[in-house]
């Protein structure tokens, strides 16, 4: 059976190494960051809605960063980051450098997938030429394959098996090859017809949740202003059986993918001389939602007399979304700076963060409370992330004021500021 070779054992790359382990290939982890391969070699895992028992049984398997080694698999995937930068243009400095060392140990019939989130264009314009450098023949000595990762930690109804995988290649015996590596782990293959469709199709699923994301967002701050509460008004909407999905509002967004992706295709637009006005406006609404969140503690606050600058605010959620380990531009982040800026004394409650770690954007040096009686010391609780762990009655009984993003408290409604 051919090996597998995962480059990148993050959010992406770890699933995918386990799902392949799964169907009994031999596979390669490299990393960068030796803290993850003692953990793997040990048999741990640092994702938490991944088991510990998925890596110990996991039959041949091996973890390493010694990149000299990619000359061994078969097949090669390549899961790293494609972070934006802060004028928001794409930062490819991960695709590049792991492109550069792959070409330095390619060989002879190897796969190569890239499966980062990037603009179109990407895998030809940028990886292609790299690859190229090693005198290999792309089509005929190495195949050139984009399958974009459709990851969704915490989901409990679909996971990498189910979801079907879009998978492309820069030639036609390209595609075959990737269509030939992804088979065996998934249900369902969607071949397309070049690395540029995949490419876009990635943006395109991210696009449209950012922009209607942002688009309830809107209508929440406008029907605050109405005295419409925009929870219920989705929950009737949703009852229409067609023509309607249903998207929710929150204090902004998360995640690797719908605040960076849609910016990645804006940045391309511009080669063609193109302006991506929804995606720029539905990234300004998103982007702006921890400020009024922060302006919603303070209206909250000052109904009850007092100020926002020493008051005592406990944040419940880190993680961009529920129930994952996942700080990757959590809105809660920014949240727990501007208070702080604004001279709250803030503490926060996360089950899956002890401590907030060192961070590119923020330096935050908490650490995590327990949820106790305390919680009626603080003069407002905001909740920003609805982890199932959390204890939302307790909260609801013990806290002066709430502030809700979530609509997650159901008792002490008396005292509950939805925002």
């Amino acid at each position: 059976m051919r090996k597998v070779g995962i480059i990148g054992l993050g959010y992406v790359g770890l699933p995918l190494l386990v799902r392949f382990g799964e169907e009994g290939f031999p596979v390669l982890g490299f990393d960068i960051d030796e803290k993850k391969i003692k953990l793997l070699r040990e048999g741990k895992s640092y994702i938490s809605h991944i088991p510990e028992s998925k890596i110990q049984n996991l039959g041949n398997f091996e973890a390493t960063a010694d990149m000299s080694r990619l000359g061994e698999p078969d097949a090669l995937i390549i899961c790293v980051p494609t972070p934006i930068s802060d004028k928001k243009e794409p930062d490819l400095r991960f695709i590049r450098d792991t492109a550069e060392t792959v070409a330095e140990n390619l060989r002879p019939g190897q796969v190569v997938s890239l499966e980062s989130s990037t603009y179109p264009g990407t895998t030809r314009e940028v990886v292609l030429p790299i690859l190229e450098k090693s005198g290999l023949k792309v089509g005929e000595d190495f195949y050139l394959v984009y399958s974009p990762e459709r990851e969704d930690p915490g989901n409990e109804v679909f996971n990498l098996r189910t979801i079907p995988k879009i998978v492309s290649g820069v030639t036609e015996e390209c595609l075959r090859r990737g269509i030939e590596l992804y088979s065996p782990i998934v249900e369902k293959v969607v071949p397309v017809s070049s690395s540029e469709v995949a490419e876009a199709a990635k943006l395109l699923e991210n696009i449209y949740r950012a922009v209607n994301i942002a688009l309830v967002n809107e209508l929440k701050m406008l029907f605050e202003r109405m005295g419409i509460n925009i929870w219920e008004v989705i929950e009737a909407a949703k009852t229409k059986p067609f023509g309607f999905q249903a998207f929710y509002p929150g204090p902004g967004i998360g995640g690797h993918c719908i605040p960076v992706d849609p910016f990645y295709l804006t940045w391309k637009a511009k080669e063609y001389d193109f302006s991506t006005r929804f995606i720029e406006l539905a990234g300004e609404i998103n982007s702006t939602m921890p400020y009024y969140v922060v302006g919603k503690v303070a209206d909250a606050l000052n109904e009850k007399g007092k100020s926002l600058k020493g008051s005592k605010i406990l944040i419940l959620g880190l993680s961009y979304k529920k129930d994952v380990d996942d700080l990757r531009e959590s809105p809660s982040l920014k949240v727990i700076e501007l208070l702080q800026q604004k001279g709250a004394l803030v503490d926060y409650n996360d089950p899956y963060f002890p401590e907030i770690p060192p961070l590119r954007k923020y330096d935050l040096t908490l650490k995590s409370i327990t949820l106790d009686d305390t919680i009626s010391q603080y003069d407002c609780v905001v909740v920003l992330t609805d982890h199932s762990k959390c204890d939302f009655d307790l909260i609801a009984k013990k806290a002066q004021l709430i502030v809700d993003t979530r609509n997650v408290v159901k008792g002490g409604i008396d005292k509950v500021v939805r925002a």
